[in-house]
């Protein structure tokens, strides 16, 4: 061992060469850095409302989609789907800004969910919102 030999004069060695542990660490510290930019937590991108302070109100177009029974906007029974693209044209055209928001029955096939989305789309809507509970909420 370097501590415990001695030099050709007969002293102890005191001194300890940290030049190999200072690369180990700055490999160590290296790899962290990279890993971390790797293992980033995917995030969805939100947009947030803004907050302000005037007295305009934010028109909400209204989507309830039941498991059984016709799909109601703003409250009423939306026949087919010609009447839904009309409806939301004419809500699209009344405000630029509007946005829908779809509540969804937690049993309501996702095929059901992205068909509404793609009506809002041809209807001139844009923006989405999804309505959600907490477990506290739920009727049963």
């Amino acid at each position: 061992m370097a501590s415990s030999a001695r030099n050709g004069e007969g002293e102890i060695i005191a001194g300890i060469n940290v030049t190999p542990l200072v690369d180990v660490t700055l490999v160590l510290l290296i790899i962290f850095i990279v890993t971390a930019k790797i293992v980033v937590t995917p995030a969805v991108p939100l947009e947030l409302p803004v907050a302000s302070r005037t007295e305009e109100t934010q028109v909400i177009f209204s989507v309830i989609v039941p498991v059984i029974g016709a799909t109601l906007v703003n409250g009423a029974p939306a026949g087919d789907d010609g009447e839904f693209i009309r409806v939301a044209e004419e809500a699209s055209r009344k405000d630029q800004d509007v946005r829908a928001v779809i509540n969804a029955d937690g049993a309501v096939p996702h095929r059901k969910v992205i068909h509404i989305l793609d009506l809002l789309k041809r209807g001139g809507i844009s923006r989405v919102a999804f309505g959600a509970t907490t477990p506290d909420e739920e009727v049963h």
